[in-house]
């Protein structure tokens, strides 16, 4: 099975062409190459396959082997993918996933990829769709009590569910303790991945994300965009902001009707799978 390693600001992944494959069900592969002392090593698995109603069909793999509906860093990195492999042969397509069709702009300098435009869609606000146990209309600025501690959160679903903590520093054994508490916390049935953000100013924010299904990421697509999306409703930032990760930035912009994460998607080497 050939493969490809890539990194979108140091998120990876593994990305394979499943198109000839019979199964939809990389759960047990994702595990084995995602391993980073037994396998490749990656955040993620991304396959390929055919969509009717879009040009390609991404499928995302969680490297404890859930599927989730849409990674935004992987994204960015399956649109790398299937460009300079030629499964797709133009600079502006659609890409199926399980949330929705995503709309792709490869921005080009010199006949190659500079960096990658993604429509992230609309962020939805509304506590069952997310989901989260609770009888608000929205549950943005809400307490919930870890460890006889009262913490401010609020959460949305894009893609994937996503809650966000205000922090004053970003503060890496405070993620470690209390990324996992939160994301399964009784409150999200479905657990939740948690971002830490760090509000600089109206147009530049940084964050960290402890990741559902993976835990501490050097940066979240969806993660950052939910970020922002939160972060300006709550008026703490402007409709376009740059977002500082520990593996690097991403540019995040809400229009009326949409929000836009742009950023770099890196190819770090290619080879074949073997025993998978």
């Amino acid at each position: 099975m050939k493969f490809w390693k890539l990194h979108g600001a140091g998120n990876d992944f593994i990305a394979i062409d499943g198109r000839k494959d019979l199964t939809d069900d990389y759960s047990d592969v994702a595990k084995k190459v995602c391993h980073r002392h037994f396998g490749v090593g990656a955040d993620g698995l991304l396959v390929v396959k055919e969509s009717n109603n879009s040009d390609c069909k991404m499928l995302y793999y969680n490297s404890d082997g859930s599927k989730a509906k849409m990674c935004g860093n992987g994204i960015r990195c399956f649109a790398k993918f299937v460009y300079e492999n030629n499964i797709v042969k133009k600079s502006n397509f659609t890409v199926e996933t399980l949330a929705s069709i995503q709309e792709i702009t490869l921005n080009m300098l010199n006949e190659k990829i500079d960096s990658i435009k993604v429509n992230m869609g609309l962020p939805n606000f509304d506590p069952k769709y997310i989901p989260v146990d609770t009888t608000k209309d929205k549950f943005i600025n809400e307490t919930i009590i870890i460890n006889k501690e009262k913490l401010n959160v609020s959460s949305i679903l894009l893609g994937v569910p996503h809650t966000v903590v205000f922090v004053e520093e970003i503060d890496k054994n405070y993620i470690l303790k209390y990324g996992p508490l939160i994301e399964n916390h009784k409150i999200f049935p479905e657990k939740t991945n948690v971002n830490f953000v760090k509000v600089i100013d109206k147009e530049n924010i940084q964050v960290s994300t402890w990741e559902r299904g993976c835990g501490y990421t050097l940066a979240c697509g969806t993660g950052i965009t939910a970020s922002v999306v939160i972060s300006n409703y709550l008026n703490k930032v402007d409709k376009k902001v740059n977002v500082i990760s520990e593996g690097g930035k991403l540019l995040i912009e809400i229009s009326e009707d949409r929000v836009y994460m742009q950023g770099p998607a890196v190819k770090i080497c290619e080879g074949i799978l073997e025993g998978i």
